[in-house]
């Protein structure tokens, strides 16, 4: 009887090991997929990208929209402890382009270094500023070199570009992956739902807005990305802005404070088209 229960509690842990090493075998087979941005999974993933993509999610938000006449970027500020300062989300790239980000600020400044460099280039080559879409698309490239290159990593950064020109108003969207988008709207960083979700139910509104309308519909949406009983305040958020006749002008600590306190107030609604016929007679 003795020997086989000592028969019995060998098979037990024969089982218990060979379960374990099933297991390790398998978390082995995964991660041997993610120790380099050139090797793909079974399922057609680079996980080193997905690693970068989630990057940009763990960053402060910010948010871009634009009207008929303005691209306006909108965003909120960290600071690493109390004795530090906050750190400053927007980059103007040229007089008529800016950038706002969310993930690895070290990566972003490399990035915006780059686009500064190529739009300097641009204006010094053929004497006018560079077009929003061609110096995205120029990003764009240099994004997608890491994840062609063995021993290197994809940018951790996410980038909304905002900037006038011959077409008017734009906003762009750049990803780790290397794709970009032209938005009407976008939100990105950390709890970045809320306001795409405010964005989505208001963005038809925003082609007809006035710059201080568009200011106003921007800090809502990031209204919504706080944490609980966090408010906005001149410390935590700053705006961004381009558009007609206006180069890239940042609006930080008190020169928000304004747009802060008329953030609760009702837009104007548009005034009415009269139809022929409607005119007052005279008498």
């Amino acid at each position: 009887r003795c020997y086989d229960m000592d028969h019995f509690f060998l098979a037990c842990s024969f089982k218990f090991v060979l379960k374990s090493s099933r297991v390790d075998i398998v978390k082995m087979n995964r991660n041997s997929y993610d120790g380099d941005v050139t090797t793909w999974s079974p399922q057609g993933r680079l996980f080193q990208v997905d690693y970068a993509m989630e990057a940009v999610k763990q960053g402060p938000a910010t948010i871009g929209l634009r009207s008929n006449t303005h691209a306006v970027l909108v965003s909120l500020t960290r600071s690493s402890s109390e004795l530090a300062s906050h750190l400053q989300k927007f980059r103007r790239i040229d007089e008529h382009v800016g950038i706002s980000y969310s993930g690895l600020m070290s990566d972003a400044r490399l990035l915006g270094k780059y686009m500064r460099t190529e739009s300097l280039n641009f204006r010094w080559t053929l004497s006018e500023p560079i077009p929003i879409g061609y110096l995205v698309d120029m990003v764009g490239q240099k994004l997608q070199k890491p994840t062609q290159v063995y021993g290197s990593r994809p940018y951790g950064v996410g980038i909304l570009v905002a900037g006038y020109d011959r077409d008017g108003p734009h906003i762009f969207q750049t990803c780790p992956s290397a794709n970009y988008y032209e938005c009407k709207a976008m939100a990105i960083g950390a709890r970045s739902q809320s306001a795409r979700t405010y964005l989505e139910k208001h963005f038809g509104k925003f082609e007809d807005c006035d710059v201080d309308q568009l200011i106003r519909h921007g800090l809502r949406a990031l209204r919504d990305c706080l944490r609980n009983e966090a408010e906005l305040s001149t410390l935590n958020c700053s705006v961004g802005v381009v558009g007609k006749d206006m180069n890239f002008t940042i609006y930080a600590n008190d020169t928000v404070k304004p747009y802060l306190d008329a953030i609760d107030q009702p837009d104007a609604p548009a005034a009415a088209a009269v139809e022929p016929g409607d005119e007052p007679m005279e008498s």
